[in-house]
């Protein structure tokens, strides 16, 4: 497996952003809506499979690490979070996003593959939330009601695919010219 310098230079972005996103946040209940998914899913469409999940991994490992990249904080303790389910889904949902969307895909495809993305993260993120409330917090919670709590985030989820669609395109052209080249075909004048 041979690693490029310039893709993992994106995916170090693509952490940096995800952790940028997790602060940029509407506190709802538990889980506060963030753009870490817009982030996840642009480096699962823009990186594809293996260096949008190494993107993801970096930035759970660091957070892991101490550093408090995450909404609440940083550290091994925070996998006692409720909301860390979610986080451990971000790798496999740009990982799945980057699969889905390798070579040159449509915008139905291109959203096809967010939603799969998408529905990844929950099928991590809800059962997590769930056992952490009911064993670890001791919460009288069952499960299709926190179930029935995220619908409240499908929304804002629908918006962020929406945003990653509409800019798969024009950045994947723009991550692909040379640094410093312009984006018109003219090399010289002006």
């Amino acid at each position: 497996m041979r690693l490029h310098t310039r893709d993992l230079v994106f995916a170090a972005l693509f952490a940096a952003l995800t952790a940028v996103g997790a602060f940029l946040q509407i506190p709802v209940g538990t889980v506060p809506i963030t753009l870490q998914f817009l982030f996840t899913a642009l480096a699962g469409v823009l990186l594809g499979a293996r260096y949008g999940a190494l993107s993801q991994a970096v930035y759970i490992l660091l957070g892991l690490a101490g550093i408090p990249l995450f909404t609440h904080g940083g550290g091994l303790g925070y996998v006692f979070q409720p909301t860390f389910g979610f986080l451990l889904g971000l790798i496999p949902a740009a990982w799945l996003i980057g699969k889905l969307t390798q070579g040159n895909c449509g915008l139905v495809r291109s959203a096809l593959a967010c939603v799969a993305g998408d529905a990844v993260l929950y099928l991590i993120g809800t059962p997590y939330v769930y056992l952490i409330m009911k064993f670890y917090m001791a919460k009288e919670v069952s499960f299709w009601v926190v179930a029935k709590g995220m619908l409240v985030f499908l929304p804002g989820d629908a918006l962020k695919i929406a945003v990653t669609v509409f800019l798969m395109k024009p950045l994947r052209r723009a991550l692909r010219r040379p640094v410093g080249q312009r984006a018109s075909n003219h090399s010289e004048g002006n």
